[in-house]
């Protein structure tokens, strides 16, 4: 299913939350704009209920596309997460915000509405300067879906990892065919049994055991 041209917005405000008029007015300028498609607001003050319903605990509490954002955010900010939402390529940066600030709930929870995003974690698993924790945090999310669909469809671009430069990258290729569970990723790890660092052999080697072969 192509991604929506705009998405749209769900806002969570009080009658004496410091930041909320502002970001009802940043959101209300991306609504004029068609940045944003729809927004609807409520005040939990007067709906505890929805507050309660949507696990509401503090406000302004935005819910833009597929993301749940806190807090104060700056119109530039809003716009930014906005463009995530609707742009496939683009949904690599969010993903690695998210891990970044160790959200990874929301990252699977992203992935369970539509798993074929998993590709987006691709440019972090490529990505040679790409943080431990973030590296470390993408690796929980591909052993979440370790066996899935979403998971066996990276096989082939997770192969062409598997001859990147640098080792790291390697490696972290051979283990996350090895979680995909699949015969198509025998031929990647087999290729990794002769690479020069032992790691990379290593994994490779445990990657084929997990497929029976």
């Amino acid at each position: 299913m192509p991604e929506s041209p705009s998405p749209d917005a769900f806002l969570a405000v009080s009658s004496h939350c410091p930041h909320c008029s502002a970001l009802l007015a940043g959101l209300s300028e991306l609504v004029k704009r068609g940045v944003i498609g729809r927004l609807e607001v409520v005040n939990v003050e007067v709906r505890p209920d929805v507050a309660r319903e949507l696990g509401v605990r503090s406000v302004p509490w935005l819910r833009l596309g597929p993301f749940t954002l806190t807090g104060a955010r700056s119109p530039a900010e809003l716009e930014l997460w906005a463009e995530r939402a609707t742009q496939p390529e683009a949904m690599a940066d969010a993903f690695h915000d998210l891990i970044k600030q160790g959200d990874l709930a929301q990252v699977l929870a992203i992935l369970g509405d539509r798993p074929e995003r998993l590709s987006a974690l691709l440019p972090i698993v490529a990505n040679p300067e790409a943080s431990l924790n973030v590296r470390l945090g993408a690796g929980v999310v591909f052993e979440t879906l370790a066996g899935s669909d979403a998971l066996i469809a990276l096989i082939p671009a997770l192969c062409g990892l598997a001859r990147h430069a640098d080792a790291r990258i390697r490696a972290d290729a051979c283990y996350y065919l090895g979680l995909a569970r699949h015969p198509s990723a025998r031929g990647g790890l087999v290729a990794c049994l002769d690479d020069p660092e032992a790691e990379v052999r290593e994994i490779a080697a445990e990657g084929l055991e997990s497929l029976g072969t």
